[in-house]
């Protein structure tokens, strides 16, 4: 072939080239999609960790739908407050406080409280589960085999060595959700980070079968339903739920559980202090507690018992400002509170009056 030959195809090829690349200009000019400069600007807020949390296919779906005016600002979890102070301003709106929601394990199936069945097969939740209900005696226990944890995307759950069950690191969860959705168990579930109270068991079996299968299984006795002074604590399929919003964190309801399931950071439970020089006796604070822990006569100095749970409602309450919350100095005695006078005796039949 001549060089005249070898030059002609090469520049028709290029001719060709540059005919091609106009066409493809053109075409994306034409049929190109209008860019969403809201969206975008949303997007840039967002982590893109594509967790899905937010209920959106991924950070660009979320920003997206938030654009178009279909979600809220505020669902990422893993952006938090930052990434919704963000985006409100962005959409021109005012970013509400939203409470950190973190995965939580309601399980203490381990060591001798939960018998093991002998299980030889993948170790895998999901695999466990489909023979014979698993590797434990009850059910619903975590089987502790880690498909929470590869599943995690932030290192944020691992196994105990020792319980052999899952355990999250409430510092490094995101709240994605992603280890509640593969649990095969129903385990795991989302609840606020700052809880001090929580049900460590969801095992809705009851009587003394369930308990031959873990001695810190939930039985359905409702005494931290009774012991609930505030409404927070309802029986829901056998199993009492907590409403975090009515809960102060008393924990008179882990006080009151007779097998343990219903456990409380009891280190941190404080008691209330009254200062007796700022104390005129009004009495306001004795008729708010619910625990009779403040003892004191009209126009006397007021003291605190024992009984008392540390749930802040007589600080609220006191125009004197002279309650405080301080760390407790020994564990809550819950019958060290104010002894009332026996009831007046009913009124005899009728016919005696």
């Amino acid at each position: 072939m001549s060089i005249s030959a070898i030059l002609t195809a090469a520049a028709v090829i290029s001719l060709l080239g540059l005919i091609f690349g106009a066409l493809l200009g053109l075409t994306g000019r034409v049929f190109a999609v209008p860019s969403n400069e809201k969206a975008d600007a949303l997007r840039e807020c967002l982590p893109g960790a594509n967790c899905g949390a937010c209920g959106y296919p991924g950070c660009d779906g979320y920003a997206v739908a938030v654009a178009e005016g279909k979600a809220e600002v505020g669902a990422c979890a893993v952006g938090g407050a930052k990434c919704s102070a963000a985006m409100a301003a962005i959409m021109g709106v005012e970013a509400t406080a939203s409470v950190r929601m973190v995965a939580t394990v309601a399980c203490q199936g381990y060591g001798d409280h939960c018998a093991e069945k002998n299980y030889q097969g993948i170790q895998d939740c999901v695999a466990a589960s489909l023979v014979n209900n698993g590797s434990k005696a009850c059910q619903y226990a975590c089987l502790g085999m880690g498909t929470c944890v590869r599943a995690c995307p932030f290192d944020a759950i691992h196994i105990d060595p020792v319980k052999k069950i899952a355990v999250v690191d409430k510092e490094k969860c995101q709240g994605c959700k992603k280890c509640v959705a593969v649990c095969p168990q129903h385990v795991l579930s989302m609840q606020p980070a700052d809880r001090v109270v929580e049900v460590s068991c969801h095992n809705p079996e009851k009587g003394m079968a369930l308990k031959e299968k873990c001695d810190k299984a939930c039985v359905g006795c409702e005494a931290c339903v009774k012991a609930c002074n505030f409404g927070a604590l309802t029986m829901e399929n056998g199993v009492p739920k907590i409403d975090y919003e009515k809960c102060v964190g008393c924990m008179a309801c882990a006080d009151a559980c007779p097998t343990g399931a219903m456990t409380a950071d009891f280190e941190s439970r404080q008691e209330a202090y009254i200062d007796a020089d700022k104390c005129v006796g009004c009495t306001l604070c004795t008729k708010q507690c619910k625990f009779d822990a403040i003892e004191g006569a009209l126009k006397q100095k007021h003291k605190v018992l024992g009984a008392c749970t540390g749930c802040g409602a007589c600080v609220e309450k006191c125009p004197r400002k002279a309650i405080t919350l301080r760390a407790r100095r020994a564990p809550r005695n819950k019958m060290d509170k104010v002894k009332k006078a026996p009831a007046a005796p009913a009124a005899k039949a009728a016919g005696q009056k």
